[in-house]
């Protein structure tokens, strides 16, 4: 019997319990760290890592990537959509700015309703959107990493140089949050389907690691299409993967979970353009996961 793909994900949770090296990160809050990890995922048969030993609420991962493959790099965007993951950066630099203890709740209701406050609060500098749609050349000039990815996908399936990727030392400074996933690189095999291979540096593995797993299969869906290639391997690589010490407990309840049946995810449309996704374009079939474990974002 073939072994459920989301242990893969369980183990690496048990290693970094058992042989994590515990350390003071930048947040204050200490961390159990691993260097150096992999996991791998067939979305061949349609399935997709939308992990089921806790639910994941993938609507929100997909709508990130849809955010990010906009160029946007303001949160108004997002909270329009009703997703919060974002916020906490920009309050709490809007709160050491101002003295304002305003609360989460108010702050994000003026970021979607006050447009001047929104440009001047909810912007999250350089990040990961304005990388891959703009990043800015010594030449000048901007280049869009995913049109030219899509491009070489179509007419020059065979290449190796099919990557994007947002770390630009130039403007590290200016982000809200330096990129975690840094790095996407393709590969399309002579049966014409479409692997990636995604590398992390940095990994919050109880609450980060469900969400890449989802906005990438998502991403790998979209090109797949675009290109008219099939789904292929999701590879996904970590460099510093880690458990905060506040997620430990949660951590150990889900290891104790047995997995269920990955779900399907397919578009049920084919847009003219990567640019013209929308999230009514995304079914996912037969998602059963075990009940959600709550812990807090280490900021």
């Amino acid at each position: 019997m073939v072994r459920h793909p989301e242990y893969q994900y369980l183990d690496l949770l048990e290693l970094v319990l058992e042989k994590g090296d515990q350390r003071i990160d930048r947040t204050g809050v200490g961390t159990k760290s691993l260097f150096g990890a992999m996991v791998r995922f067939d979305l061949s048969d349609g399935t997709v890592p939308i992990l089921t030993t806790k639910k994941v609420f993938w609507k929100t991962a997909v709508k990130e990537m849809l955010w990010f493959l906009t160029g946007e790099t303001n949160l108004q965007p997002l909270l329009r959509e009703n997703v919060r993951i974002w916020t906490d950066w920009p309050l709490a630099k809007y709160r050491k700015s101002t003295g304002d203890e305003i609360s989460q709740e108010n702050f994000e209701r003026r970021i979607i309703e006050d447009d001047e406050f929104a440009q001047t609060w909810g912007d999250l500098g350089p990040v990961y959107g304005k990388q891959w749609r703009r990043w800015l050349g010594a030449d000048g000039k901007e280049y869009d990493q995913i049109a030219e990815l899509v491009r070489t996908l179509r007419t020059n399936p065979a290449s190796r140089r099919m990557l994007f990727h947002a770390w630009n030392p130039a403007e590290l400074n200016s982000m809200a949050l330096p990129p975690c996933h840094m790095v996407y690189q393709y590969h399309v095999t002579n049966e014409g389907r479409l692997n990636c291979l995604l590398f992390q540096r940095s990994c919050d593995l109880l609450l980060g690691a469900a969400f890449n797993y989802v906005g990438a299969s998502a991403l790998q869906l979209m090109l797949a299409q675009q290109a008219d290639l099939a789904p292929g391997e999701l590879i996904w690589v970590g460099g510093d993967v880690h458990l905060y010490l506040n997620h430990l407990d949660q951590a150990r309840q889900q290891i104790t979970r047995t997995p269920r049946p990955f779900p399907r995810m397919r578009l049920s449309r084919r847009p003219d353009s990567i640019d013209n996704y929308k999230i009514t374009d995304f079914e996912v079939e037969g998602y059963e996961p075990h009940a959600a474990i709550k812990a807090d974002v280490a900021v």
